[in-house]
């Protein structure tokens, strides 16, 4: 579905300008004026191919999230009921998707929902483990321990995102520096040389010829290519959420030779810390697998690790289950066994997502040290190819004058 901007006029007199998802805008429009607001405006999206994956540009992000929960916990530990701490967080006027939904929330909670239904309505924008420990705190009756838990969760989960992401920036800083000079070189240096050899009138050697016939076709189609890469890139991200296509990418996302290892490394890490979580807040081993399989982001191990919980279901053991479908090294399988049968698998859960980490940071460093003199090699092979190939008509000039 489309996503629309809609600036809307309310009961109280407010105009409102909030997004929404509809197949079309004659039926969105029907949809608010039912709902008693003054359509002004429907106006669609544009660009929207650029974020279109499955609805997920919607959802809370982690730090919005962190912050919200840190507040409400410190609201109801003050003895505050759930409507006004919600109240009292909304009182800041910030702007923004979590507002706009809290304020809905607010409205479910006066009419005497649960806090967890009110927030079950709004799955795109809170994830479904969130969703499941505010309710498992309402069952428990101690809300603030399973907050305090999810906080927890989202601090370390942050953190461990943080390092993967800016591990791999300055890789990208010195790809993206070296793809400008190496372009800059063909488009421009490149055309100048060919110039005062097209003005002299000798007779270039092949790879000279070769290699301005290559950036004379770069310069002069240089828009079109761009064109093309940008369409082809928008093509692939609408493949890549199609079931066929997910499966494929997340496929040559776990089989890249080492790279693949930190990916599936990454995601069974998220994968039991989310277990660790979701069972310390009291939810039954095998509602709280099917909520974590979830977070591992990758459709083949997904299916591997539903493979485990049906074995789960038929009474095998934890540590049996998934060694059966082969997503953990025997280290962490040992761990895990020792947890079931002492009753500390909440812990040792924590302990595997710490080993696996751990093993990310050292991929990590040794993949950022051996990228820089890799890329910086590559980009000086490539130049002095360029270079060389460009005076290689000089040397033969200076050869026939001697």
């Amino acid at each position: 579905m489309a996503l629309y901007t809609c600036k809307l006029g309310s009961s109280e007199g407010r105009i409102i300008v909030k997004e929404f998802e509809a197949a079309n805008p004659e039926m969105l429009r029907a949809s608010l004026v039912d709902q008693g607001f003054f359509v002004f405006e429907v106006k669609k999206k544009p660009f929207q191919f650029l974020w279109d994956k499955g609805g997920g540009r919607r959802k809370v992000d982690n730090k919005a999230l962190l912050t919200f929960n840190q507040e409400l916990l410190v609201l109801i530990k003050a003895g505050l009921p759930i409507i006004q701490a919600i109240d009292t967080i909304l009182e800041r006027g910030e702007k923004g998707l979590l507002a706009d939904v809290l304020n809905e929330v607010r409205e479910d909670v006066k009419g005497g929902a649960a806090l967890s239904d009110a927030l079950e309505r709004h799955p795109k924008a809170f994830p479904h483990l969130y969703i499941a420990s505010v309710r498992a705190g309402e069952r428990t009756g101690d809300l603030p321990l399973t907050i305090r838990r999810y906080i927890a969760f989202l601090k370390r989960v942050e953190e461990v995102r943080k390092k993967f992401i800016s591990a791999l920036v300055y890789p990208a800083i010195l790809v993206t520096v070296a793809t400008l000079a190496i372009t800059f070189l063909l488009v421009y240096v490149v055309p100048t040389f060919s110039q005062v050899y097209a003005d002299a009138g000798s007779q270039l050697p092949l790879p000279t010829r070769i290699l301005i016939a290559f950036s004379s076709m770069l310069k002069n189609y240089i828009l079109i290519i761009i064109a093309l890469i940008v369409t082809g890139f928008a093509a692939f991200r609408r493949w890549a959420v199609t079931e066929a296509g997910r499966f494929r990418v997340d496929t040559l996302k776990v089989g890249f030779p080492f790279i693949g290892d930190i990916f599936s490394k990454f995601a069974i890490a998220s994968f039991t810390r989310t277990l660790a979580t979701v069972i310390g807040s009291g939810i039954p081993i095998v509602e709280s697998l099917k909520m974590s399989v979830g977070t591992l982001n990758n459709v083949v191990l997904e299916r591997k690790l539903f493979q485990a919980v049906v074995k789960v279901e038929e009474g095998t053991s934890l540590a049996n289950a998934i060694e059966s479908v082969k997503v953990m090294p025997p280290l962490a399988l040992r761990m895990l066994g020792v947890g079931e049968s002492t009753g500390s698998l909440e812990e040792m859960l924590s302990d595997i997502a710490e080993y696996f980490e751990g093993e990310i940071d050292a991929r990590l460093h040794l993949l950022t040290t051996a990228i820089e003199p890799a890329i910086m090699v590559f980009m000086g092979l490539v130049v002095g190819v360029i270079i060389i190939t460009m005076y290689l008509p000089v040397f033969k000039i200076a050869g026939t004058v001697g």
